[in-house]
């Protein structure tokens, strides 16, 4: 009888992750064109194609820029145009390798290889159908900071699974990056008085053509969500201060990147003047910056840098970027926007992420802390994370994570719309753990992706039963503003009196005052 109970359960295990790999990318059914996949837009009509009943449409033009200028509405066009096919992603001087050399993470990862261009403003569309139906939406920013990155560089973000999966409708974006999208030309004037922030302009033309064309995909344009991972939680968390993005999103997702503060426009203004010098001019509203290269405008931007400091990325400028996103609170045109929050237990542990005794522990952070300091730390640790290895004193995050506290709290503040917080603390086993819960690793989970990522995630009926939970939480946030669904416990909104967040993990539950004691060491 015991044989017969065991066998039973190795077959209920084998159907579950069956019906799984059903559910999140093993796709059954012929793919099909025609007239019934062609939708007209503002700009002339475009087909896609039927994947199996998720109508996908691929490289649509939303905007369009000439170098160094804000978006525009893209030409229009009077035959059909074919979208079929990804559109290339922003200029960058290398594909993302968050690791580095070849790695683990590289492996699990999977980057994708894309052509680039400086006409990269295009996007792309899964839904369920073409019906009518007022579906939500969810538009996609993708990470890799405010420099390099795209919206299928991982398999992951792939949107056909959730579209399925939610009957919504998934969007992802492309957008200009690095030194062509965050450079701040206003110190010059003449043609570049607008030329601020312009990787942040193209998302909010992104969401303009969401609200003006989406109900012809079967979306809603009054139930936009936007989210993003990394840079792009840091994108999301910079549109929440933009009054120009305000009402064409509804709701808002930042996973691992929470961010208070951006660039103050002085330091800016320096830098891109600083970069016009390095190219051999005199800076002024005469300048034309159309005649280089893109190579020797980055080489300017390195030499720039390195003379006067700071970075190309999103800047206070007071016109499209009004204040700190949430430093010391969210701003005013985003206060009844929900907002889910999170982070990932280990976050950026992939380059290291080796085994370690005490004395090795010891080593790393006692002159970080403090010899007194550190033995509080070790208590302080058993007491949040009893049972540990002692590898993860050191690769546990902390510096992610006290963002994303003061992120919600800042939320909170205003008494608009609730905040609710995660921590994802899933861990991989692929290559022997090196992965764990790492930067990133929730994405295949949260777009019900695990058969695109199997290297990332094992492809394990844990992570397939995993990813059907977090993907819920992630549909119903979309759907409702609440990520409450039957998969997972009661998600209670987050207040910093109880400190409110939901484990993400193989047996998940809601915590109170998890954060607290570990915030002083952040």
């Amino acid at each position: 009888m015991k044989k017969l109970l065991i066998l039973a359960a190795f077959a209920a295990l084998a159907l579950c992750s069956c019906n799984n790999n059903k559910q999140q990318g093993a796709v059954k059914g012929p793919i099909t064109t025609g007239d019934d996949c062609i939708v007209r837009t503002t700009n002339g009509r475009i087909m896609g194609y039927n994947d199996a009943g998720i109508y996908t449409f691929k490289g649509v033009p939303y905007a369009k820029a000439a170098r160094f200028m804000p978006p525009t509405d893209p030409d229009r066009w009077d035959t059909i145009r074919k979208t079929q096919s990804y559109g290339p992603q922003a200029m960058q001087s290398q594909n993302m390798r968050w690791g580095g050399q070849p790695s683990d993470y590289d492996f699990g990862f999977e980057f994708k290889n894309e052509k680039s261009s400086e006409n990269c403003q295009v996007l792309n569309v899964w839904t369920p159908a073409l019906d009518g139906k007022k579906r939500p939406v969810f538009l996609w920013i993708h990470g890799g900071g405010y420099a390099s990155g795209s919206a299928i560089f991982l398999p992951a973000q792939e949107g056909r699974a959730l579209a399925e999966k939610g009957d919504i409708v998934v969007v992802t974006v492309n957008h200009r990056l690095n030194i062509l999208g965050y450079i701040d030309l206003t110190g010059l004037g003449g043609k570049y008085s607008e030329s601020v922030n312009l990787g942040m302009q193209d998302l909010v033309k992104a969401l303009e053509w969401i609200h003006n064309n989406i109900e012809a995909f079967g979306g809603d344009p009054n139930c936009v969500t936007i989210g993003g991972q990394s840079g792009g939680g840091g994108k999301t968390s910079t549109l929440m201060a933009m009054p120009s993005a305000k009402g064409l999103f509804h709701r808002a997702v930042v996973q691992s990147g929470s961010t208070l503060r951006q660039q103050e426009p002085e330091r800016s203004k320096e830098l891109g003047i600083a970069v016009v010098e390095e190219l051999g001019l005199v800076p002024g509203p005469d300048v034309d910056l159309s005649q280089f290269t893109y190579d020797e405008l980055v080489a300017a931007g390195n030499r720039a840098t390195r003379r006067v400091g700071g970075s190309f990325g999103p800047v206070v400028d007071g016109k499209y970027l009004i204040q700190h996103p949430f430093d010391p609170m969210g701003a005013e045109c985003s206060k009844d926007v929900p907002m889910l929050i999170g982070s990932n237990l280990n976050e950026f542990t992939y380059t290291n992420n080796v085994p370690l005794n005490m004395d090795q522990v010891k080593a790393r952070l006692a002159p970080r802390l403090g010899e007194k300091k550190y033995e509080q730390y070790l208590k302080d640790f058993e007491t949040v994370y009893p049972g540990q290895d002692p590898k993860e004193l050191v690769y546990t995050d902390f510096r992610t994570r006290g963002n994303v506290i003061k992120q919600a709290a800042a939320k909170h503040a205003q008494g608009g719309a609730n905040a609710y917080v995660y921590l994802f603390a899933w861990k991989s086993a692929v290559n022997d753990y090196a992965l764990s819960a790492c930067h990133g690793m929730e994405l295949p989970f949260m777009f019900n992706n695990i058969a695109n990522q199997r290297e990332m995630t094992g492809g394990t009926p844990e992570a397939y039963k995993m990813a059907d939970a977090v993907s819920d939480a992630w549909i119903a946030f979309i759907k409702t503003g609440d990520p409450n669904c039957k998969a997972l416990p009661a998600w209670e909104p987050f207040n910093p009196e109880e400190n409110n967040t939901m484990i993400l993990d193989n047996t998940s539950k809601m915590v109170h005052n998890f954060d607290d004691i570990m915030l002083q060491y952040n």
